[in-house]
């Protein structure tokens, strides 16, 4: 079956779902999650018994004891009705909410069991429920999984981003699904490198991190290995070579507090090639972060991109200290710009959207956290997004920072998007209008002497003018605009004059 006959039956079941009572979206992707965690993790066992053909020799974890294999995919995918439905709802789910960690062979040593434990998702299935109540709905999402071609990366990877892309509510706690396109350029910007240790501190569904993930495999994939299917180019980026495994298995880290949303994020590395753990259920404003994550806390990633809660305020005992003694706020915007600066390597480098707030704010808050990314790290960019971009979730105004940790701010690149590509309403429809693509260009090739027309939608502004402006970020405050002259305005207006008139004329003439 092609991706675009899985895609259409998937709209089917989307369909269905909605009919069948369940209106929230979330709750749609996470019953299919629930279904492709029962599907991997027979495919999981499934290796593990061609292993022990092959060499005759246990191969690390296996997960299904001799009597639990009737919980097994390959062994109810086929039943239908009451007697499918009881199974599933009644043994295979409780059974997943068991598997905190896999069983293991006799042979195998406490130090590849821990790895094995590390690399296991089962404590995001902890609470994992099956809500669909009707047979034939069950069956359909059952059947639907199990026409994946689960040996197609790229395809499966897509086809669950399909699914995620069905998200139209708002996000949990002020997270809001960054639109793909946007994620899309600004990982362009950051152009990472197969060495690169890659971060999201509010990882949401993990949409960055696949995002960074294409793009290594689009960059280091040979055109002759391209398989060329439209918009389904599939590319295995064998060019890694020796830094394939890295890039896959050990680049990736994404942190966020909320389950359901951990469980879509772990599906979606895995089913995006992501065999080990990428996904870590963590609070990364809390003392806790640290605490638990002792390696990835602090000067440990090359490159972070993220899209933080705009979520008000946060209790000030909940806060890690060593925020707050930067920056004395309890805005979660605020806050995670402090975190990801204490996360990245000296020369390390972010692109994380804020809200416009962030750029004028003029509390005491405000200001030293802006001070902090000009006179204490490298502010290189402020990309101004216009309102609109995050319905229909919200209208609020948004930019992209970009920065590296490190050194002093000489200049910063403004750029003004007008138009992303999408229409401005709730609709998010394609239009012709799109400035990404000059954004691209023009941040490839900027340079401060060339970039000086502060008419135009990309300039440079010298750092000791923003700080002269009380530190002010933003784009309005430095941009010039340049306006028709009057006689010009004069002359559209009188053509415009005349064509009412014409109207006017015209409906006279028409009357009895």
């Amino acid at each position: 079956m092609t991706t675009s006959d899985l895609r259409n039956k998937i709209d089917k079941l989307w369909a269905e779902f909605r009919s069948g009572g369940f209106t929230n979206p979330l709750t749609i992707i996470e019953q299919f999650t629930n279904l492709f965690f029962c599907r991997l993790l027979d495919e999981a066992e499934i290796k593990h018994e061609k292993s022990v053909q092959r060499t005759g020799q246990p191969s690390k974890a296996h997960f299904f004891a001799k009597d639990q294999q009737h919980l097994r995919w390959k062994n109810f995918r086929d039943k239908t009705g009451d007697e499918l439905l009881a199974l599933v709802r009644d043994e295979v789910f409780p059974f997943l909410r068991t598997l905190d960690s896999p069983r293991y062979a006799n042979d195998v040593n406490d130090e590849d069991a821990n790895e094995m434990v590390n690399n296991w998702p089962g404590a995001f299935m902890k609470d994992a429920k099956l809500l669909i109540a009707k047979p034939e709905l069950l069956a359909s999402s059952i059947r639907a999984i199990d026409e994946m071609d689960m040996l197609n990366t790229e395809a499966k990877g897509d086809l669950y981003e399909y699914l995620l892309s069905k998200l139209t509510t708002a996000g949990i706690n002020g997270q809001f699904r960054t639109p793909d396109h946007i994620r899309q350029v600004m990982v362009e910007m950051l152009a990472p490198k197969p060495t690169d240790i890659i971060g999201d501190p509010a990882c949401g569904t993990a949409g960055f991190l696949i995002e960074a993930m294409k793009y290594l495999r689009r960059h280091y994939t040979p055109q002759e290995m391209v398989y060329v299917g439209g918009k389904n180019d599939a590319y295995i980026g064998d060019l890694l070579t020796s830094d394939m495994e890295h890039s896959i298995n050990h680049t990736f880290r994404g942190f966020d507090f909320n389950l359901t949303i951990l469980r879509l994020a772990d599906m979606n590395m895995r089913l995006h090639g992501a065999e080990g753990q990428c996904i870590f259920y963590q609070d990364s404003m809390s003392e806790a972060f640290a605490r638990n994550h002792l390696l990835e806390a602090r000067n440990h990633f090359d490159l972070i991109l993220s899209n933080p809660p705009f979520a008000g305020n946060l209790d000030i005992d909940e806060i890690a200290r060593e925020l707050t003694r930067k920056v004395k706020s309890t805005k979660t915007e605020m806050l995670f710009l402090v975190r990801i600066l204490e996360m990245l390597k000296e020369g390390g480098r972010c692109a994380v959207i804020v809200p416009d707030g962030v750029l004028f704010g003029f509390s005491k808050a405000h200001i030293a956290l802006r001070q902090l990314l000009l006179d204490d790290n490298q502010l290189d960019g402020v990309i101004s997004l216009p309102a609109g971009v995050f319905k229909p979730y919200s209208g609020v105004s948004t930019a992209i920072l970009f920065l590296t940790k490190g050194g002093m701010t000489r200049d910063v690149f403004f750029f003004d998007v007008r138009a992303d590509g999408r229409s401005l309403d709730n609709k998010r429809d394609k239009i012709a209008d799109n400035d990404l693509p000059m954004l691209l260009e023009r941040w490839k090739n900027r340079a401060p002497c060339n970039d000086t027309d502060r008419t135009s939608q990309a300039f440079f502004v010298p750092a000791d003018e923003i700080r002269r402006r009380n530190y002010d970020l933003s784009l309005k405050k430095y941009k010039d605009t340049a306006y028709e002259p009057t006689m010009e305005i004069m002359k559209r207006l009188e053509k415009l004059e005349g064509e009412i008139v014409a109207g006017l004329n015209e409906l006279r003439e028409m009357l009895p």
